[in-house]
């Protein structure tokens, strides 16, 4: 059993966090989360040195790589700003995978190079005002309409349309079904006549972008529709697993970053005549914040090579994304609590990991949600 990373993965791993650094600073996050704009200077940067392909095949001008590069690409860009992961997130695993397990093959080599080439962006409308937890009970419906669908309804919570070229969208094609049947999956410009959205005031991931997006009898061309009509609900659970592993390994990243804030601000903050961090009080919540770090990077290169092996499974999915996301909101916690009122500061990114590491628990399948598929796993 293999620990480490080849020496190809650490040259790549080195080799972005430096480009990083210089593209993705410290002051660059912080302006982007205050002024709620997506770091597309950074994306862009990204996409010119090809790592949005890093796992897409090279036929389609990607570098051919697997779950474990996407996986190091990920976290490594959630240390400098998980803003700048989650893009890459909503890109690779909705522009890319998607179109790659779904999609024709016009789909293919028209939108896949686009995304690589950082040419085309998307946001994902899945979740509405009645369908939150309860995915399935989509009512945004898409009438049949000669050889073109009609869609109509209101979606909440769809991330990226500030920059999006194109959304994937789920809606309900037939209404007689149980409510898992009948969904069928579409991506559209996001431009297309009809398409009104509004952007969200939330409480962390300004700068993502985060909408509420009304759909108002918009036209959608039968070559628009992603995969088979009507079997959309067990395609958007296959996208799934690339949505866990990018989203963990991006908030293991930021978690990583947060420890690191912590532990620098307790060997330099000094009180009753020593650093902070030699009082037990404050080495113990940073032991836990590594522990915590620590096991969620496990984690994730366990399901990543999972993922490359084709092993990968629902319980698996689900118990990655509790743990990550349940470690990263403890570790922003725990780092404003070392760092007092300088975590509470808007001036130190601690503020601001504490800001988004609660959406770790909710977003994408809250904690409980991933509890109860575990649960039904083990024959619960």
């Amino acid at each position: 059993m293999e620990f480490g990373f080849t020496e190809q993965q650490e040259l790549m791993r080195r080799t972005l966090d430096e480009l990083l650094g210089r593209v993705c600073p410290p002051e660059y996050a912080m302006a982007c989360d205050q002024k709620g704009e997506a770091p597309v200077e950074a994306y862009a940067a990204l996409a010119e040195g090809g790592w949005i392909g890093v796992s897409v095949p090279e036929e389609y001008g990607g570098m051919g790589g697997n779950a474990l590069d996407l996986a190091i690409v990920l976290e490594t860009a959630g240390t400098h700003y998980l803003d700048l992961a989650t893009m890459i997130f909503r890109n690779v695993c909705y522009g890319c995978d998607a179109v790659l397990m779904s999609g024709t093959d016009a789909q293919k080599k028209e939108i896949i190079p686009a995304v690589v080439g950082g040419k085309a962006f998307f946001a994902f409308s899945l979740t509405e005002p009645d369908a939150g937890s309860d995915a399935a009970a989509i009512i945004t419906r898409a009438d049949r309409e000669g050889d073109t669908f009609r869609i109509t309804g209101t979606k909440n919570f769809t991330s990226g349309m500030p920059t999006a070229t194109h959304i994937l969208i789920a809606a309900r094609t037939d209404r007689s079904g149980e409510r898992h049947q009948g969904i069928t999956n579409f991506i559209l410009p996001a431009d297309r006549e009809g398409i009104e959205w509004k952007k969200l005031a939330l409480l962390g991931h300004r700068a993502m972008g985060t909408c509420e997006v009304h759909y108002g009898g918009v036209e959608a061309r039968e070559d628009e529709v992603l995969g088979d009509i009507g079997e959309g609900w067990g395609a958007l659970m296959a996208y799934i697993t690339t949505e866990r592993l990018c989203l963990s390994a991006a908030r293991t990243g930021a978690a990583a970053a947060a420890l690191a804030l912590a532990l620098n601000h307790a060997k330099e903050r000094e009180q009753f005549g020593r650093p902070i961090g030699k009082f037990q009080a404050v080495s113990h919540m940073l032991a836990e914040m590594h522990t915590l770090v620590d096991t969620a990077r496990l984690q994730v290169y366990r399901f990543a090579w999972l993922v490359s092996e084709g092993k990968a499974g629902r319980i698996e999915a689900a118990t990655l994304k509790l743990y990550a996301g349940e470690a990263y909101k403890r570790v922003a916690d725990l780092g404003v609590q070392v760092m007092g009122g300088y975590g509470y500061s808007a001036e130190f990114a601690m503020e601001r990991h504490y800001r988004d590491a609660r959406l770790a628990t909710i977003g994408a399948g809250t904690s409980e949600i991933q509890r109860n598929i575990i649960a039904k796993a083990l024959g619960l």
